[in-house]
């Protein structure tokens, strides 16, 4: 007697970000102005200067050639927002100072419809805000004011390693 299984093939979507921020070396992203999982402090919120938070970044690959930045809400009404796009940082960067672009680096379009940071600005609640930051093995050829798929595009396949900080903030 001989079976027959039939096994239905599997469809599986993936969010581009997902794919594109994979990465197995781990980076670690911390900032002197709040902890992980803490509150983000106004100053670095739509409700104070508006700047973006220092971070300190250990950990970043002898190999990587350039990171990269993504501060991004998940729990924003319509979904993901970002509030930051930046590349092309130097890969020896440890610290992005407050109210900073790194030197060198390029910035990308955010989901306010601006080329800067956007602090955290929940419209009710409170929100995560994920800090990620991506060690690349290339730069990244995309002008300033690039939107968000163009640049999940650009680094699919380039991500060698990760960390991010999450803060919160609160309406």
């Amino acid at each position: 007697m001989s079976y027959r299984v039939v096994i239905p093939a599997l469809l599986v979507s993936l969010n581009t970000a997902t794919c594109a921020f994979a990465g197995s070396a781990k980076i670690n992203v911390t900032s002197p102005a709040f902890e992980e999982g803490g509150q983000i402090p106004a100053q670095f919120t739509c409700k104070g200067e508006n700047v973006n938070p220092p971070l300190r970044l250990d950990g970043i690959p002898a190999e990587a050639k350039t990171l990269a930045m993504v501060v991004e809400d998940p729990d924003a009404p319509g979904g993901l927002f970002t509030h930051w796009l930046v590349w092309n940082m130097p890969a020896s960067t440890r610290r992005v100072q407050e109210n900073t672009v790194t030197p060198g680096a390029t910035q990308g379009g955010n989901d306010f419809g601006h080329v800067a940071y956007g602090g955290p600005c929940p419209p009710s609640g409170t929100h995560r805000y994920y800090f990620r930051v991506l060690a690349l093995d290339s730069s990244i050829d995309l002008p300033s004011g690039a939107k968000r798929a163009a640049f999940d595009k650009a680094i699919a396949g380039h991500v060698i390693a990760r960390g991010e900080l999450m803060g919160r903030a609160a309406h």
